[in-house]
C-alpha cells in the first residue's frame, strides 16, 4: 500500500470519533492491519490538515493520552483548546479519563455496515 492511501484510510477512522472522545496513534494502526505503524499514523495527522472533508486531529494521542501532536497545531495551546470545546480535561498535556474517553476503532467499528 502507498503512502496516500495509507494516509486516506487513516482519515477515514479518524472521521469516525465522535467529538468528546479520543484515540491513539497504535489503536488506528492496529485497526488497519498495520501493527507497528503508529508513528505512520502520526505523520498522516502531521499532514492532515489540509485534508478534505476536515480530519479532527486533535482526537488522536499517544497511548498514554499526552498531547504528543501538540506542536503540529499552530500553537502550543491549540490541541488542547480543541478537545477542551469538546468537553475533555486536559492537564499537562494530558488528557483527564482517558481510559473512559478511549474510542477503539476494533471495537466501534462494525465492519458489516
Amino acid at each position: 500500500m502507498d503512502k496516500a492511501t495509507f494516509f486516506e484510510q487513516v482519515y477515514q477512522v479518524v472521521r469516525l470519533i465522535p467529538k468528546g472522545r479520543v484515540t491513539s496513534y497504535g489503536a488506528i494502526a492496529g485497526f488497519l492491519g498495520a501493527k507497528g505503524s503508529s508513528r505512520m499514523v502520526g505523520y498522516a495527522m502531521n499532514s492532515s490538515f489540509t485534508a478534505h472533508p476536515p480530519v479532527p486531529a486533535h482526537r488522536v494521542v499517544n497511548r498514554n493520552g499526552l498531547l504528543t501532536g501538540k506542536f503540529y497545531f499552530g500553537t502550543a495551546t491549540a490541541m488542547q483548546e480543541l478537545l477542551e470545546k469538546e468537553g475533555i480535561k486536559v492537564e499537562n498535556d494530558q488528557i483527564i479519563n482517558f481510559k473512559q474517553l478511549f474510542w477503539d476503532p476494533a471495537v466501534e467499528i462494525d465492519l458489516e455496515k
